[in-house]
């Protein structure tokens, strides 16, 4: 049975509807806050830890006092499911926060952007470790370190640089600010962007001055399976934390928002091995130049086969042209030349 037009145009637009619902169902944990009044919705989602405040009027965040060993944590109240869907594939999940760091009368740690388990005791701080969270034994932790403290034990390049730290404050790979042209501790307004994407298992990292346009290159970036470090069925919190030891270092959030969501269970993740999504991508960029390399000889081959076509072509034309005029022979010229001599009788009939 043939289907009419009309037909036709309400099954496609079923299925976009379909499609478009199915994909906005994927995203499981989402929050935005631009401020930090006390609202209903903000005490709903958010936990205040320390000395951590809200203050301006609800504009920031502050997680420090500006007096010694203060320390102060925000965060989202309810566990993440990092592993999602029917096949429990690892989730992707973006963050973006703006922050100030100013310095008082000496330096603290800065600030750390964390993920912690759900049985992770939010409420303590650790004044031992760095950002008030504890170092060693079992604790498992992601963090991404606003670090404005050198601190030698961590072997920490300065008091000026961000690093990536996975269940230890000796940081998987560090950048240094000071060759970027940024500044943590100096009160100025900055904006971070902390990025995971879970098929390549990279996260990565930017950092600007607030009003900026986001990066389009990541300040740095480490390639993390998760999936080797925290078995799927255990829930996660994600938070902001600083300490400022012995300083009155103050520490202010002035925008937070996190976000997650997986891709459809049809499609197919990369390697989970990153060396050997490193392998497949050098492997794809030097067959691609092999590719290259082939179509240029190629067009070169074709290209001089039509200039010698045309150019025979061109040869055979003129030729032809040419061979077909007849030349004139000197006798037949002197014939054509000789005047016509009539005779007598001829010459009577004329005059007549």
């Amino acid at each position: 049975m043939a289907l009419n037009p009309t037909s036709i145009y309400f099954i496609t637009l079923f299925f976009f509807t379909f499609y478009f619902k199915s994909l906005t169902a994927l995203t499981n944990s989402s929050f935005n806050f631009n401020n930090f009044a006390h609202t209903s919705r903000f005490d709903s989602l958010i936990s205040l830890y320390g000395d951590a405040k809200a203050s301006n009027d609800g504009l920031s965040l502050q997680l420090t006092a500006p007096f010694n060993s203060s320390a102060g944590r925000v965060i989202y109240k309810h566990p993440v499911k990092f592993y999602a869907g029917r096949s429990k594939k690892l989730v992707t999940f973006s963050t973006n926060f703006s922050f100030s760091v100013s310095s008082g009368d000496g330096n603290g740690d800065g600030l750390a952007f964390v993920v912690v388990s759900d049985e992770y005791p939010v409420d303590l701080f650790d004044k031992n470790g760095s950002f008030g969270i504890g170092n060693g034994g079992d604790l498992k932790f992601l963090s991404v370190e606003f670090d404005t403290l050198m601190d030698d034990k961590y072997g920490d390049v300065n008091g000026n640089h961000v690093g990536i730290d996975l269940s230890s404050f000796v940081s998987l790979k560090v950048k240094n600010l000071s060759s970027v042209n940024l500044g943590l501790n100096s009160g100025e307004k900055l904006q971070a962007w902390i990025d995971y994407e879970s098929n390549s298992r990279r996260l990565e990292v930017r950092l600007s001055k607030f009003g900026e346009n986001r990066p389009v290159d990541p300040l740095l970036f480490k390639h993390i399976d998760l999936v080797k470090i925290w078995p799927e069925n255990e829930g996660f919190l994600v938070g902001l934390s600083s300490y400022n030891r012995n300083s009155s270092q103050l520490c202010n959030v002035y925008s937070w928002s996190f976000n997650t969501r997986r891709s459809p269970d049809w499609m197919h993740s990369e390697p989970l091995d990153p060396i050997l999504f490193k392998e497949r991508e050098e492997n794809e960029v030097k067959n691609h130049k092999r590719s290259d390399c082939v179509m240029r000889i190629l067009s070169a081959l074709i290209l001089g086969v039509g200039l010698g076509a045309l150019g025979s072509f061109i040869g055979m034309f003129l030729w032809t042209i040419f061979s077909k005029r007849q030349p004139i022979s000197p006798e037949v010229y002197a014939a054509a030349a000789k005047p016509v001599v009539l005779d007598k009788a001829a010459s009577a009939n004329v005059k007549q």
